[in-house]
């Protein structure tokens, strides 16, 4: 179980350079020279160091992947796991209503930078109580999320998990390319214990 050490950091955004000692090392080892220039944070960065597991369901998905993926966010949130996600399709958007009803930590990466981005009203109370870092590769554009951001962004996402729980892949699908990172990197994967 992740604790949540409150910190006396400001709440950001701030920027962590590939060459600062606080950047993770995952990014740099599973990355190397892909790996983004600086990652830009808001909230308790502390969060980075803590054990994550990535959350991924392709936009596509049937019926019984959905029931797996609400229990799982759920078994989760109940022992208390670090969940990495963009939180972006609709059944990634579920489990982060489900893991904000906890008291574990969660890092959002919107596929957009965040330099002006409001938390969302529905994390607020977690953010504010410091168990929620949002985070970000890309430090001023796109003001929106596009398909190419969003390749990047679960680059990232999967780079920084030390374990992850695919929901649903979709084949040919950008959460199926995903999974062959992990599988490259040795990640192992919870769907499949």
């Amino acid at each position: 179980m992740n604790a949540v050490k409150r910190t006396s950091q400001p709440a950001g955004p701030h920027r962590i350079a590939r060459d600062a000692e606080d950047y993770p090392g995952t990014l740099r080892s599973r990355l190397s020279e892909n790996a983004p220039r600086e990652l830009i944070v808001l909230g308790d960065r502390s969060l980075l160091r803590l054990r994550k597991t990535a959350l991924y369901c392709s936009a596509r998905t049937p019926g019984d992947a959905i029931l797996r993926a609400h229990d799982a966010a759920r078994r989760m949130r109940d022992e208390g796991v670090t969940v990495i996600s963009g939180f972006h399709s609709p059944i990634e958007r579920e489990c982060l209503r489900i893991l904000l009803r906890g008291k574990q930590p969660l890092i959002i990466c919107p596929a957009r930078a965040i330099e002006a981005m409001r938390v969302p009203t529905e994390a607020r109370d977690a953010f504010d109580a410091g168990r929620v870092l949002i985070v970000s590769p890309f430090s001023a554009t796109p003001k929106r999320i596009t398909k190419e951001s969003a390749v990047r962004r679960n680059e990232v996402v999967a780079a920084l998990a030390n374990e992850a729980y695919i929901a649903h892949v979709e084949p040919g699908g950008g959460t199926a390319r995903i999974t062959q990172m992990l599988e490259l990197w040795n990640v192992r994967r919870l769907d499949r214990a």
